[in-house]
């Protein structure tokens, strides 16, 4: 795996410099840990190195994978990162929210992003909605005090039908003491327009995550979807071009590149290239 990620980090270094991409969008695009879950099982320094080597400096994440806290942050410190937002789960925010606290300071991070509220699989209805609005809202007003941000990253089932519009609807109308993370995947997945969704609510959505999906992948509203219809920026049918463009005029904070794949690899640098293509 050293070697590997060794490998993979001379290459992309020497892509970076072909292309210039250190420079380019280095305080606007970031990554979603998340996306880099297996190598970190394998190494976490060498997986630090990789991301290191693409240029970015800015990191959602919230885990140090094993590591000791301070040893980890020392470590994303040393390579010039900085963890920007970290996940928290519906339960710590409706049940602990000091600890949710405690993570986003113990990172330095100015946003904390919830990426699931639980359901009973398909069942996921306006009172599920509403229950999640009212936790959202208790624990986003707790966090605003303490100088943190609270957002909700949509999944796709809550896009499903509600009056005249649909349940996230009613979640963005109502969303009093928190904002959004729109992960434009999921919102495409659900079976609505992601460009759209943000000229809509042009004030909601503070962070994005950048994920393209394959094209014929099918739809659902079930949160679900096979990790491999995740793709190279720019190749598939999410529309990432327009929703960069609108997300720089809205002034969205970050934009974290997040590939589920197991490519994923592989397939960030050149989701980097694209992304730096779209500013020559």
């Amino acid at each position: 795996m050293k070697k590997l990620n060794k490998n993979l980090a001379l290459i992309s270094t020497i892509i970076l410099t072909q292309f210039n991409l250190s420079n380019t969008n280095a305080q606007e695009v970031g990554l979603q840990l998340y996306s880099l879950r297996n190598e970190f099982k394998t190494d976490v320094i060498s997986t630090l190195d990789s991301i290191q080597s693409w240029g970015i400096t800015k990191l959602e994440g919230g885990d140090t994978y094993g590591l000791p806290l301070e040893e980890f942050k020392k470590a994303i410190s040393d390579r010039g990162m900085q963890v920007v937002s970290v996940g928290a789960s519906y339960n710590d925010l409706q049940n602990n929210v000091y600890k949710v606290i405690k993570s986003a300071k113990d990172f330095g991070a100015t946003y904390v992003m919830c990426p699931w509220i639980p359901h009973n699989e398909n069942i996921f209805t306006i009172k599920e909605t509403q229950r999640a609005v009212e936790v959202f809202n208790k624990a986003g007003k707790v966090l605003k005090a303490e100088g943190i941000i609270l957002t909700y990253h949509p999944h796709g089932y809550e896009f499903r039908p509600y009056k005249e519009g649909t349940l996230f609807d009613y979640m963005a109308q109502n969303s009093k003491h928190f904002n959004f993370e729109m992960d434009v995947f999921w919102v495409k997945q659900g079976g609505v327009h992601p460009l759209s969704l943000l000229k809509k609510y042009p004030t909601k959505f503070l962070l994005m995550h950048l994920k393209d999906r394959a094209i014929g992948t099918v739809g659902n509203q079930n949160g679900r979807a096979d990790v491999e219809a995740n793709v190279i920026l720019g190749t598939g049918d999410v529309g990432i071009a327009d929703l960069v463009t609108e997300a720089k005029k809205l002034k969205i904070a970050y934009l974290f590149i997040e590939d589920e794949s197991s490519s994923v690899v592989q397939q960030i640098p050149k989701s980097l290239l694209y992304l730096n293509g779209l500013d020559n």
